[in-house]
């Protein structure tokens, strides 16, 4: 299948302004999160481990809540808005509020930063994911050639995150409400006008709808799957590489300003991934996609254990750019070939965000633990472990349902 970027399409430029603008914001503070909070603020392992919890448990209750409401709005706005006010407020609140709190009494920073990051990150993302999704499926381009935007805005942000981090992390701070201002113009230009389109997502989705998705053996088949996998991702991604990585320098500064260039490089080539696979999830099966992302997944984390050279920590690193895509444009994919497309919102932000944050809400304290005792390669081993058994679980247990494709058709103007 060839690969077709509708640039035409007025609802894919606007699905893709929203993708780079929230994860351009996002990267830019986000990518040095855990660096940020051992190196400049001096949080334990398990301090950190308990932080990263307690945000991840907070975010499902948003998430929840975002899935079942947005799946009744289609596409309406009113969540959109909610993101772009956190958006813009974020500088305000790490520099006056959250850096304060966690340095003076941690407690209270540790839940008021759960609950802003909670709504509008950690569960955000997932929305935004989801709504770029319904807009690509009413409007008809690959959700994969929008969200590929996401990425670049993702690589451009981790590029500079690196270099004003080394002056001060408040830069970063500030130019995060700098481009959330930028995504609630955005968000302002967008008229859902075509309320027909709009409404088809949402129409006569009831409450035994949702119910009966909760009924379904193979949703638990794989909700069972992304815990036992995707969470381990996050855990070893974002808690625990980053550090690893700058510390296999010779000072601390220079290992997080190359892993910022190291993040955005393969970002970039994330991008370029996620605009071109979902033609080939389309022609093997979201299954045997989602397969191949776990697979690459559990060879990253043992490379890690294996491997102690910058060199080739660097190239691991890059695998990771293929991994995501395969794994988040899978999971849409099983999704909708699976389960009611009405409730893609609730299939997506359940049954892989939360189920993914259960696993790091129930793993990330103890994975601390074992971190502060045994170190990097223990804790790098017991992952890959586990990842590989979950591996098993997935190739006898997950669907082999494959939806079949539908060619494009003309689309209104958004504007």
């Amino acid at each position: 299948m060839a690969l077709n970027i509708p640039f035409r399409n007025a609802y894919y430029r606007f699905a893709s302004s929203y993708s780079f603008l929230f994860f351009i914001s996002w990267s830019l503070w986000w990518s040095l999160y855990a660096i940020w909070l051992k190196g400049h603020l001096g949080l334990t392992g398990t301090e950190l481990g308990t932080l990263y919890s307690v945000n991840q448990f907070t975010s499902i209750l948003f998430m929840m809540f975002y899935g079942i409401v947005q799946d009744k709005l289609g596409l309406k706005k009113p969540l959109i808005w909610c993101m772009s006010f956190i958006l813009v407020l974020t500088g305000p609140f790490m520099i006056y509020v959250y850096e304060p709190l966690l340095q003076s009494n941690f407690s209270v920073g540790l839940i008021l930063g759960a609950l802003f990051f909670g709504l509008g990150y950690l569960a955000g993302c997932g929305l935004l994911d989801s709504f770029t999704e319904k807009m690509a499926r009413n409007f008809h381009f690959e959700y994969g050639t929008a969200r590929a935007w996401g990425s670049f805005g993702y690589a451009i942000g981790a590029f500079f995150a690196g270099i004003f981090f080394s002056i001060s992390p408040h830069i970063n701070f500030w130019l995060v409400s700098l481009f959330g201002a930028v995504f609630m113009m955005i968000n302002m230009c967008f008229k859902d006008k075509d309320h027909q389109c709009v409404a088809a997502d949402a129409g006569g989705v009831k409450k035994e709808d949702f119910i009966a998705v909760f009924k379904d053996r193979n949703f638990w088949v794989f909700v069972i799957f992304i815990v036992g996998t995707w969470s381990f991702y996050n855990i070893f991604d974002q808690q625990l590489f980053p550090v690893y990585y700058a510390g296999l320098f010779e000072s601390h500064d220079v290992g997080t300003r190359l892993y910022g260039y190291l993040n955005s490089f393969q970002v970039v080539l994330e991008a370029l991934c996620m605009a071109i696979i979902p033609f080939f999830v389309n022609r093997v099966g979201p299954k045997n996609a989602l397969l191949i992302g776990v697979v690459i997944m559990a060879l990253r984390i043992l490379s890690c254990a294996l491997f102690v050279n910058p060199w080739i920590i660097s190239l691991v690193k890059l695998l990771h750019a293929i991994e995501v895509p395969l794994c988040v444009i899978s999971v849409f994919k099983y999704s909708v070939a699976n389960f009611d497309k009405r409730l893609s919102s609730t299939i997506f932000l359940i049954g892989f965000q939360i189920a993914s944050s259960l696993g790091i809400v129930l793993l990330s304290t103890p994975t601390g633990i074992l971190f502060d005792h045994a170190g990097y390669q223990t804790v790098f081993f017991a992952i890959s472990g586990i990842v590989c058994l979950m591996l098993l679980f997935g190739i006898f247990f997950l669907s082999k349902k494959h939806e079949q494709i539908v060619m494009e058709t003309p689309v209104p103007s958004a504007i």
